[in-house]
This record gives structure tokens, C-alpha cells and sequence, in this order.
């Protein structure tokens, strides 16, 4: 009896507009940036037109990807609510899968704008086991008090022991496919950001996302027992904005690329492998081939990481010793850089930098819950 799960950052599934691109140009849309708009009136009207018909493209890719992912389950990331989700599941995806996932869930998290994570699901596995939603519950109103898990670093941050650990949510989702228990943790943790304090970003929010991973960890722990979790069958799903590895890209297309694998010092990902609690499956692919997103600035900062995972408890993995799960880069933009013998045929119509499925790739792995 086997499942298909996958993960995938759909980024900015929005059934609203946003217009604070208007009064604040870090969220106004390039396009836009373009004309000489008079009046807000004016630049919703444009706003409402560009939304709308770059959405098509774009949302037409997203389906695509995720169609080729195979998943009987998939946890997503950046979806602004159910009517949201059953939308675009109605309107491009069942289209090109039939069957389609007649099983959704979300729950408002801790987002500012409101994007939250969600999961989609068959009724049956391609096997044709039946896979059931058992219960959902949402870890979006846990503080660092709480967990104690507030530090001088997250006050320097500006972070106050009352507030809430997640950016988003700690979802945890309990299934049985073909009667045999699952828990998914539907997690997307606190973006890198823009330098500050003298840290460039990924450095100066590694607090969050340490205190993020921690309570995760521990809301599992406390689930099944700290000496039994690792055991258990439980997987954390999602957009972690953090690795353990990066593939750093010099040169240029003309006297070609060069491509080097570094490994970091700190990642949040380290606190939930640690002491064989749970395994990043995607480090089953070779070190050049892990990557789910490209990064650049400019050309003095560009390189291909994993920000999205799916972490497999010890019990489950090892139970899953051999599975190798796949990343799904047809949907990049064509601005991404491939290393040599990666390249793959993008989806129709993807463009330079957009229309693409995603910035980030799913990831998809076939896992054997007999």
C-alpha cells in the first residue's frame, strides 16, 4: 500500500487584490511602476486588469506542476482561504487530473496578509485505498512564553515573550490511508527577509525560524511521547525559507557557468534531524541535485537552495529506506540557472521571470504505509 505525498509553495493564491502597491513602492508590481498612474481610483482599475490576466498564466502552471507531482496528498503553502483553494482546484486543476482533491483544508494562521498553509486530498489513493481526514489542529496561537522558548536574540529582535512562535501555522492534519495512521505538519516558516543589525537576512531571522522548529518538534514530542515520536508515522511538509546547503553560481552564459556546493554552519533544519528525530529525504538526492529555488540579486548573489521540504519521522523513513522523492522544476522561470545535465522542458508559455508555476519547485515522494 503506498501514498504519493508532495509539498509545494503555490506563492500568493489570492482570491483579493491588493493595493497597497499604491502608497508603498516595495509592493507595487513592476508592470505598473511603468506609467504615470494619477489617481488611486486609476491604480486599482490597472491593478484589478493586471492581477487578473497575469493570474491566468500563471495559475494554468501552478496546476500544471502540481498535475505532475502524482500526489495523492499535497500540503501547500501561500493559500488565502478555502473558497480560494476550491476555485483554483475546480478551475484548472480538475481539469487536468479528473478526479481531482475533493478533500481541502485550511485554517487562518498568524500571516499578516492573510496567506496560510492548506492541504489538498484524494478520496483514494492511485492504489485505490481510501484516504480519510481524521482531524485538523491549528498551532498558530502558541507563544514563545508558552514553550519557553523566548531568548535575548528574539528580543533584539523585537520579538515579546506574549507573542506568537509561527509566522504562519504549525497544521497538524491527521489522516488514515487505507486505515493506517498519518500526521502531517503543514508548516511555513519565517522568511529570510532584508539585511538588518548588520546581519544580511537569512542571519538576522534565524532566530525565528530556530524558535519555529523547536516548537514544532515539541508539539510532536508532546503528541506521541518524547521517547516514542521518532517512531510514530508523522511527516513536517513545507516552506522552511532556510537550508543546510546552497549551490553558489559564478561566471556567465557566454564563458559558462561554475557551480559550487557550500555547506552552512546554522539551519533551523538542524534542530528537528537532530539526534535522528526525523530525515530530510531530499538529502537522498545527490548534493547538486537538491535544489527547489533559485536566489539571486544581481549577479554577485546567486545560488540554488532547498527552502522546501518534506521530513520524514525516523520510524517512517526507515520504514521508506530506498524512496528517493522527485523535484518537479518544469514550472521555473527561465531566468533560473540550471547546472549542466539538469535542464528540464519547461512548461508551455513559462516565461523569462513569469508566467511560472512558482519560484519554488513541489516535492513529491511515493512512501510505502503498509
Amino acid at each position: 500500500m503506498s501514498l504519493r505525498l508532495a509539498t509545494f509553495n503555490v506563492e500568493n493564491l489570492m482570491s483579493r487584490f491588493d493595493f497597497s502597491g499604491y502608497r508603498n513602492q516595495l509592493n507595487e508590481d513592476r508592470t505598473l511602476a511603468l506609467f504615470d498612474i494619477q489617481s488611486e481610483a486609476e491604480y486599482k482599475m490597472l491593478e484589478q486588469a493586471r492581477a487578473i490576466a497575469q493570474s491566468d498564466d500563471t495559475r494554468q502552471l501552478t496546476a500544471l506542476a502540481i498535475a505532475a507531482t502524482r500526489a495523492d496528498i499535497i500540503c501547500m503553502q501561500e493559500v488565502d482561504n478555502i473558497e480560494a483553494l476550491k476555485a483554483f482546484e475546480y478551475g484548472y486543476l480538475f481539469k487536468m487530473v479528473g478526479e481531482g482533491y475533493r478533500q481541502k483544508y485550511t485554517t487562518a494562521g498568524n500571516d499578516s496578509r492573510g496567506i496560510d498553509v492548506a492541504v489538498m486530498m484524494r478520496a483514494e489513493t492511485a492504489r485505490g485505498q481510501p484516504i480519510e481526514f481524521v482531524r485538523m489542529t491549528s498551532h498558530a496561537y502558541v507563544t514563545f512564553e508558552q514553550f519557553g522558548l523566548h531568548t535575548p536574540e528574539l528580543e533584539a529582535l523585537g520579538n515579546q515573550a506574549n507573542e506568537r512562535i509561527f509566522r504562519r501555522d504549525c497544521l497538524e492534519i491527521d489522516v488514515t490511508v487505507g486505515g493506517v495512521p498519518l500526521t502531517l505538519y503543514l508548516v511555513h516558516f519565517k522568511s529570510m527577509g532584508s539585511p538588518r543589525n548588520g546581519l544580511d537576512g537569512r542571519e538576522a531571522t534565524m532566530p525565528l525560524r530556530i524558535a519555529e522548529a523547536q516548537a514544532v518538534r515539541r508539539i510532536i514530542e508532546e503528541r506521541f511521547g518524547k521517547d516514542h515520536a521518532a517512531d510514530k508515522s508523522w511527516a513536517i511538509c513545507g516552506d522552511m525559507n532556510d537550508y543546510r546547503q546552497r549551490v553558489k553560481i559564478a561566471g556567465d552564459a557566454v564563458d559558462g557557468y561554475r557551480f559550487e556546493v557550500v555547506d552552512e554552519n546554522q539551519s533551523c533544519i538542524n534542530v528537528l534531524t537532530a539526534g535522528g528525530f526525523c530525515e530530510n529525504v531530499v538529502e537522498r538526492r545527490p548534493e547538486m541535485n537538491r535544489w527547489s529555488f533559485y536566489h539571486t540579486r544581481g549577479p554577485e548573489e546567486r545560488h540554488l537552495c532547498q527552502l522546501d521540504y518534506i521530513l520524514l519521522s525516523k520510524g517512517l523513513a526507515e520504514k521508506n529506506a530506498t524512496a528517493i522523492p522527485d523535484i518537479i522544476r518544469n514550472g521555473q522561470p527561465w531566468r533560473t540557472i540550471f547546472p549542466p545535465g539538469q535542464e528540464v522542458e519547461r512548461f508551455p508559455r513559462a516565461g523569462w521571470d513569469r508566467p511560472k508555476a512558482s519560484d519554488h519547485c513541489p516535492v513529491a515522494i511515493t512512501l510505502d504505509m503498509a
